[in-house]
């Protein structure tokens, strides 16, 4: 594989240069917004997993604004991989956390997750056809709207909010699957809307998970 060489997968996108996707660039600010503004919620707080998750945000950000202005195969890896980073560590939590069940069953919802989506990833291709590569993030949203339909009876405000975080995903899927639709009528694209809606969805997401957290245990009142 040849690590530089170009991509131009993007309706904004005319040429190589670095600022060819001024919006597509600048939104990542998205991201990183909401990673400060999830640091901020947690300030003073004693919860790991969203704060890695928090820090992931942020990185979210900085690969998918290296993607959007480099556009070379190293940046498309620097753009995916903490993308797919925050999808099994959410899946992971959430299957512990917001499921109460064990570690081993969360280590193993993460190998699951591979089959679930190339299966569904691949049903949802044969049915609507490529979707301009949002095909391989569905699997993601039904996924999300699975465990919040199985939350909804133990923990119904935080089933709630999950099946909100699918409903914002896949808002923000339809903005990236037209775009490169609708480029002779909307030159510069809607990639820049997945990235706004989409960094609001993963700063809301962590917020779900932080509130499933358990309460800490009240110290004994003194007698």
């Amino acid at each position: 594989m040849n690590w530089f060489e170009q991509v131009d997968i993007y309706c904004e996108r005319t040429d190589f240069s670095y600022w060819s996707e001024p919006l597509n660039a600048i939104t990542n600010a998205a991201f990183l917004i909401s990673a400060l503004v999830c640091w901020r919620m947690l300030r003073g707080q004693e919860d790991f997993p969203a704060r890695l998750l928090t820090f992931n945000l942020g990185i979210i950000g900085i690969g998918s604004y290296l993607f959007h202005t480099h556009a070379t195969q190293w940046a498309e890896l620097a753009d995916v991989i903490p993308i797919q980073a925050f999808i099994l560590i959410y899946v992971y939590f959430a299957t512990t956390r917001i499921l109460d069940f064990r570690w081993w069953a969360g280590a193993a919802a993460v190998l699951l997750f591979f089959p679930f989506a190339f299966v569904s990833g691949t049903i949802i291709a044969r049915v609507f056809g490529p979707l301009n590569g949002s095909g391989g993030y569905m699997p993601v949203a039904l996924l999300i709207a699975g465990y919040g339909l199985a939350t909804l009876g133990k923990k119904p405000a935080i089933g709630r909010g999950l099946l909100i975080g699918a409903a914002f995903l896949s808002l923000s899927l339809v903005f990236r699957t037209i775009d490169r639709d609708i480029c002779a009528a909307i030159p510069i694209g809607t990639h820049f809307l997945w990235h706004t809606l989409n960094g609001i969805m993963l700063g809301w997401m962590i917020f779900v998970l932080h509130k499933a957290r358990a309460p800490l245990a009240r110290p004994a009142p003194r007698r």
